[in-house]
């Protein structure tokens, strides 16, 4: 999957003009982009139009219009569009009470490390997390990891066939499957693949 340039970015201007519509047909994309696993965790798998409306955020909100900024951006989002081999994802656990979330961020350490995706018929998959930063202390984990998932090509040919995709977390204090994901996210992450 081809990274943005600044070619692929709009002017501020023509971006508020665009706005409106390309957020909706953003949203609409990232529907089959998204699953959940469990009550508090999330997988939302990022691409080449996720990151172009990422970018385009960050220009309007911070009125970001000069060149360096701009490839600050592109250098900062581009690495979260997958490479043909893997797909990427921003890894989200989401307890709406602030207390409870403290909570469960302190038993979760780890957490990163322990999920996968897997293709019928084939080993799992372990995420390679923040590859970025390190976002995890000795006293809990973070709410938000960004990770990657690398396919050997026995793995990818099986996708591009229609094979199931099983995602799922094994920590000990979260143990959740989702198996198989929908049928939509499942042709979405398969057009990631080359």
């Amino acid at each position: 999957m081809a990274k943005l340039t600044r070619e692929d970015l709009m002017s501020l201007e023509e971006y508020s003009q665009q706005r409106p519509a390309f957020r909706e047909k953003v949203m609409q994309h990232k529907k089959n982009r998204q699953v959940i696993i469990g009550d508090n965790a999330a997988l939302y798998f990022e691409d080449r139009l996720t990151m172009q409306y990422q970018i385009q955020e960050m220009l309007r909100v911070e009125r970001i219009f000069e060149s360096e900024g701009i490839q600050e951006e592109l250098d900062a989002y581009n690495p979260l569009i997958p490479d043909g081999s893997n797909w990427k994802a921003t890894f989200m656990m989401e307890y709406p009470d602030e207390e409870q979330r403290r909570e469960a961020l302190a038993n979760l350490i780890g957490i990163e490390d322990k999920v996968w995706v897997q293709v019928e018929g084939f080993d799992k998959v372990w995420a390679i997390a923040d590859e970025d930063l390190e976002r995890e202390s000795q006293e809990k984990t973070s709410s938000v990891h960004f990770m990657r998932f690398e396919l050997d090509d026995a793995m990818k040919t099986a996708v591009k066939q229609g094979a199931a995709i099983n995602m799922g977390i094994d920590h000990d204090h979260y143990k959740y499957a989702k198996t198989p994901i929908p049928q939509s996210v499942r042709d979405s992450l398969a057009a990631d693949l080359s």
